[in-house]
């Protein structure tokens, strides 16, 4: 049983003020494997506190100050890649090949951001005006369950790279994660108040960190609905935002695809991190003639997808986070079946054979319309919707007919026609015949999927001012 009850606050490790107990689950057995003592309000305002005492001296340190700590950083978390991925697959529930790829990410993203940080220009000149970008005060990351320690170092090492100091929510769900992440963000020795990580509940420590007076940025990653309430709240003292929420991505499938291909990179891009992942490509949009052979390549791919035991190095769905998560998606199967789409794979209840944990059965539907409940809402769990579409016209029409607008991928034998379709999707990324993710390109959403980028230079500006002075002669 893993007991986590302390915070870390102005470099320290600290009883939280907050008392409530929360258990930690194995979602794959439902058990209860440990129990982290909440933060509350005051713990949020303490940590507050020592960030902006902080800013003052680390808003000042140089560029090759913020490199060295990023590559200490870097170092420290790479050195616990094994405790990281044992706390990802016991608490979160990813397969092994995911877990081990989120442990390395979330060192990677803290070097990534250390060689963006080389040639970054802060001054640069716009006329007779010397332009410096300037950091902008202490920043508040929230973060989710779905990718606790990336979405962690990742918004961390954006915000210190451009001077600025964080506060930090992880999600309570993740706080054996938090734990390795913190202990080794600790062992990197940063100044005393740099950074700070309070889990605690989103209505209680994150309503605070959104609403205080000296929290300059908010950097949220979450649902929809919840990124709503944050930019409400940081209207009131006119927070800078980044919001990075939910998705309904299409996944285009031109006429010329090899379907096999095809098949296999839409399962790969649906059930994704088990499906509960933002950009998770849910919406297959197949040309109405090739309906039938596409999905019977889907059913041949589908043979090898499998869900269960995480640590099975053969398993490539694991199951949901929570028991509310396995609800979630099972009543978003039941709504599909209702609606009148038809289950080409999977459905309602647990794969055959698992009779424990939060186990979802991958499914397929068909003969799916865009107006459907399962087309149109975040599921965020294996369910896949495919589409039929009569030409590239109504191809582009669907993908776009969704609120949400954050990644959508395109597969085709002829690249030049399929980046001339891409240039007409609405979403921050387009994915062309693969499923590489670029560090250094911009990462964020359309629309509802939310405002502002992360990951590289864009990235970096999210946390900078531009400050215009004028008179000053020079080169």
């Amino acid at each position: 049983m893993h007991n986590i009850d302390t915070v870390y606050i102005d470099g320290a490790f600290v009883t939280p003020h907050g008392d409530e107990a929360f258990d930690l689950f194995n979602p794959a057995t439902e058990r209860v494997i440990g129990r982290v003592r909440l933060a509350d309000e005051v713990d949020a305002d303490n940590a507050i506190a020592a960030a902006k005492r902080a800013f003052a001296d680390f808003s000042q340190t140089s560029r090759g100050e913020r490199i060295e700590m990023l590559e200490r950083m870097h170092a420290a978390l790479a050195a616990r890649e094994d405790a990281l991925f044992d706390a990802i697959v016991d608490e979160y529930g990813a397969p092994v090949s995911r877990a081990r790829w989120m442990a390395r990410h979330a060192a990677d993203v803290l070097m990534e951001a250390a060689r963006m940080l080389e040639h970054y220009p802060f001054t640069r000149r716009a006329g007779s005006a010397e332009v410096t970008m300037q950091p902008l005060g202490v920043a508040g990351l929230i973060t989710p369950w779905n990718n606790d320690a990336g979405f962690i170092c990742g918004k961390l090492a954006a915000a210190l790279a451009a001077g600025c100091t964080a506060v930090i929510k992880p999600s309570e769900m993740s706080a054996m994660q938090t734990r390795v992440v913190t202990e080794a963000l600790h062992e990197a020795g940063l100044p005393r108040g740099v950074f700070n990580i309070v889990t605690g509940k989103g209505e209680r420590v994150g309503a605070r960190i959104s609403a205080h007076p000296d929290v300059a940025k908010l950097s949220f990653t979450g649902s929809t609905a919840v990124g709503k309430t944050i930019l409400r709240t940081g209207a009131d003292t006119l927070k800078r935002v980044t919001l990075e929420l939910g998705g309904k991505s299409p996944f285009i499938v031109l006429d010329d695809a090899d379907l096999d291909e095809a098949a296999k990179m839409a399962l790969a891009a649906g059930f994704m991190n088990s499906g509960q992942a933002c950009v998770a490509g849910t919406r297959i949009l197949v040309p109405r003639a090739l309906l039938a052979a596409f999905e019977a390549s889907m059913v041949r791919q589908l043979a090898d997808v499998r869900a269960g035991d995480p640590r099975d190095p053969a398993t490539t769905v694991g199951p949901m986070v929570s028991a509310k998560q396995w609800q979630r998606v099972q009543r978003y199967i039941r709504v599909g079946i209702d609606e009148g789409a038809r289950l080409v794979a999977g459905g309602e209840g647990r794969p055959q054979g698992i009779q424990a944990g939060w186990f979802v059965r991958p499914t397929v539907f068909s003969d799916v319309r865009n107006d459907m409940t399962i087309a149109r809402e975040e599921i965020f769990g294996p369910v896949l919707s495919i589409i039929a579409y009569r030409d590239e016209e109504e191809a582009v029409a669907i993908a776009n007919d969704t609120v949400y607008g954050l990644q959508a991928y395109v597969v085709s034998t002829n690249v030049q026609r399929a980046r001339l379709l891409a240039s007409r999707i609405e979403a921050g990324r387009v994915l062309v015949n693969t499923l590489a993710h670029e560090p250094a390109a911009p990462f964020g959403g359309f629309k509802q999927s939310g405002i502002g980028r992360e990951y590289g230079t864009y990235g970096l500006e999210a946390y900078l001012e531009p400050k215009a002075v004028l008179g000053v002669t020079g080169g």
